[in-house]
């Protein structure tokens, strides 16, 4: 317990804790989430997520990692007898994320380097299916590995497994003391960019014009919970592990609001460089912003390489920066998506950090080549939309209501909480967990059931879907409890030892 690595330095947690909440989807989910739901008006809904869930959660999971110093799995296990499985099942779906996470940094390594020749030429769409991806025609087709996804691939891993390897103090928070000023130095530098092409005030106006009579639509409150939810990197665990590295006196909720504000600035950042070149796109075609606006891979990889196409001047630099910060914030989350797994095996198995790594990182990186092949983005958007939904949203839910509802710990949390850090938690806090948070998440688990079992997502065929989409996510479920219900070392030591009082 005594022997536990530490953070270095408070702003050294803190950014770990950003890096990891900073990725991918803040910079192709966010901007087109916001627009979609009303624009500007969509900021209230979202802020009011942000105070009610999104920092309420971050709390809980900072303040268990803290308060019972271990893995996932031992913290959950320390909390309450018989919960340790929550912790597996959640260290189990942040393992199936990181296969093809890694797959997606490896895409934008590529793209940073096509944009010193703008190698995707005029028409970026059939370049990455096609040169590129080498996509089979048929979902399920393995076909073979593609050189151009496999060599980046292999060197994201080699950079994340490398950080991990140097430890907490001297690999996860160095490298996050790097990554971090360097990707908001980047992206502010696109974002001034972005704003002096013509046609950018049409991209903000789009992005910031409030629509008023959205904000009154349930479903538009439920994505701003869904926004948030997905963007801390809540129920991966990530912050329960992290905070468990923290000193003993560490301000706990403090961390939180920071972490919390920290990455919604981003993503408000990333809203406007994004709109900005979409306003401009809108205006050198001469159709209106809703014609161009996308999300996820079509934004990164077909939407934005034709715009950089169309640029005045300077266009593989600007390619060469807006890949670039796709790598950085992909690289922060992946290294903290790792760590949760690696954390955990340690832990469960009695084994050096090293070993650890090379089991762990080395099984996912393994089996992250599925996602390389040429079928591999049938693979990732199933698996990718599967784990999500009925992995990461459920986990959540489990979680909340495990915590405030049966074990009932809300208070202890509280006081835990309370005593380290200057803001102090009310009922408030508890009102969030044990009420808001379960019932909005309930919500998007119905929700989510009733749509997938009434169609087919993507319009992928059915025996697809079950094997790359229902049986991966609950299959996370029973990897975790079938690895909760083999006794180690920590589990007797929590239960004789430390038990519920461990802080």
């Amino acid at each position: 317990m005594e022997n536990r690595p530490q953070w270095g330095t408070r702003a050294g947690f803190i950014l770990a804790a950003v890096g990891s909440a900073v990725g991918l989807g803040n910079i192709w989910r966010f901007p087109a989430t916001a627009y979609e739901n009303g624009g500007g008006a969509f900021f209230l809904p979202y802020l009011f997520a942000l105070l009610t869930a999104g920092i309420p959660l971050l709390i809980m999971e900072f303040t268990i990692g803290h308060k019972y110093r271990g893995s996932a799995p031992t913290s959950y296990g320390r909390l309450g007898q018989g919960k340790s499985w929550i912790g597996w099942w959640q260290v189990t779906i942040a393992f199936v994320i990181s296969t093809y996470y890694a797959v997606i940094i490896a895409w934008a390594m590529s793209y940073s380097v096509f944009s010193f020749s703008l190698a995707w030429g005029d028409d970026p769409e059939g370049f990455l299916y096609g040169e590129h991806l080498k996509l089979a025609e048929t979902p399920g087709d393995f076909g073979s590995l593609v050189p151009g996804v496999l060599i980046p691939l292999i060197i994201v891993w080699v950079v994340t497994l490398g950080v991990l390897f140097a430890g907490v103090k001297k690999g996860i928070e160095i490298a996050n003391k790097i990554f971090i000023p360097t990707l908001v130095v980047i992206f502010t530098i696109i974002c001034i960019r972005a704003l002096t092409l013509d046609g950018a005030l049409l991209g903000l106006e789009a992005f910031f014009k409030p629509d008023w009579s959205k904000i009154l639509d349930g479903s538009v409150w439920v994505a701003a919970y869904g926004q948030i939810f997905f963007s801390l990197s809540i129920a991966f665990v990530i912050m329960v592990t992290y905070s468990s590295y923290l000193p003993k006196k560490s301000d706990i909720t403090n961390n939180a609001f920071i972490t919390g504000f920290g990455n919604s600035a981003f993503e408000v950042l990333a809203g406007i460089g994004v709109f900005s070149v979409l306003g401009f796109m809108a205006k050198q075609q001469g159709v209106p912003v809703e014609e161009v606006v996308s999300a996820g891979v079509g934004l990164a990889f077909v939407v934005f390489p034709q715009i950089i196409n169309e640029f005045p001047a300077f266009n593989e630099l600007f390619g060469f920066l807006f890949f670039g910060s796709l790598i950085l914030a992909g690289l922060t989350s992946l290294i903290s998506i790792v760590e949760t797994f690696v954390a955990g095996v340690q832990e469960k198995f009695g084994i050096s950090r090293t070993k650890s790594i090379i089991f762990g990182g080395g099984l996912s990186a393994i089996l992250s080549l599925i996602f390389a092949t040429q079928g591999g983005l049938y693979f990732l958007d199933s698996v990718d939309y599967f784990i999500n939904t009925f992995g990461v949203t459920l986990a959540g839910f489990v979680s909340v209501l495990a915590v405030a509802w049966f074990a009932k710990e809300l208070k202890n949390l509280q006081a835990h909480a309370n005593g380290l850090s200057d803001i102090q938690l009310g009922a408030w806090w508890r009102i969030c967990l044990g009420v808001i948070t379960p019932v909005v998440l309930g919500y998007m688990m119905f929700d989510n059931l009733r749509t997938n079992l009434t169609s087919e997502y993507g319009e992928y065929p059915r025996e697809f879907l079950f094997n790359w989409g229902w049986t991966i996510a609950f299959g996370a479920l029973f990897v975790g409890i079938l690895f909760s219900m083999k006794r180690s070392k920590t589990d007797v030591v929590s239960s004789t030892s430390t038990g519920k009082g461990v802080s």
